[in-house]
């Protein structure tokens, strides 16, 4: 494990940075496969995100790919319920279940509506109910196991017309560092970073987060990568099932 996991966590950082997105579902995947303790998932993961983030909103918004309209509204709820959630001492048995519903849910983004291409728009009131209950919904996910939620805005975002591929990105890794410093900071106050175990996996994201952010955001049209690490997920649902039933 001392290799695996900075290796694989290179590729991952490299594929999700690719498209504005920082690759905590399947950080939290890979942990919860190499059996590594469900406290220090999150707050792992959560660091993780940051980092990668971090990198691609200086690339994504470099290149004019910014809108703090389109990403601000989402945020008003996300941010507090990210703080709340990282304040909760969840159960081992309750961390498993959400990480669980919310996999799923990600292997259904990547396999079923992946392969839908529609779009509608949503207006007035209809469209601050979506926000700003979006928001909230994926700052929960985010403080309580870590998935920063991009897997999901980012494509929601375009499937309700409000903004275009590349703008999508961009306000996800907006979102996505928001949500994850705030849960972060409130699991650290319960309990610090294990330096010794997060460094290696550190160096492995910053390294794929640049390269992958870097080519994403002006050369990449990536639609279908998500799938590669589709099988991570499925994996990681199969082992969860076995340990919850």
């Amino acid at each position: 494990m001392e290799y695996s996991l900075p290796i694989l966590f290179f590729f991952v950082a490299f594929i999700y940075s690719s498209v504005g997105m920082g690759g905590g579902s399947s950080y939290t995947a890979l942990m919860a496969i190499f059996g590594i303790n469900y406290i220090v998932i999150p707050t792992a993961s959560l660091s993780l995100n940051l980092i990668v983030t971090s990198i691609g909103m200086v690339n994504f918004w470099r290149n004019g790919h910014g809108r703090l309209s389109l990403i601000l509204p989402f945020l008003v709820t996300s941010i507090p319920m990210a703080y709340f959630a990282g304040s909760l001492n969840l159960s081992k048995e309750i961390f498993q279940w959400i990480l669980l519903i919310t996999l799923i849910l990600v292997a259904v983004r990547i396999y079923v509506l992946g392969k839908f291409k529609f779009s509608f728009h949503l207006l007035g009131v209809k469209k601050w109910v979506f926000i700003y209950s979006l928001g909230a919904l994926l700052g929960f996910v985010a403080g309580s196991i870590g998935i920063g939620g991009g897997i999901y805005l980012v494509p929601l975002i375009v499937i309700f017309g409000l903004g275009n591929e590349k703008e999508a990105a961009a306000a996800g890794t907006i979102f996505i560092w928001t949500n994850s410093m705030a849960g972060l900071i409130a699991r650290t106050q319960k309990s610090p970073l294990d330096f010794d175990f997060i460094l290696p996996l550190i160096v492995a994201v910053i390294a794929g987060g640049y390269i992958g952010s870097y080519l994403g955001s002006f050369r990449f049209r990536a639609r279908t990568i998500h799938k590669i690490m589709g099988t991570v997920i499925i994996c990681t649902i199969l082992f969860l099932f076995k340990g919850v039933l």
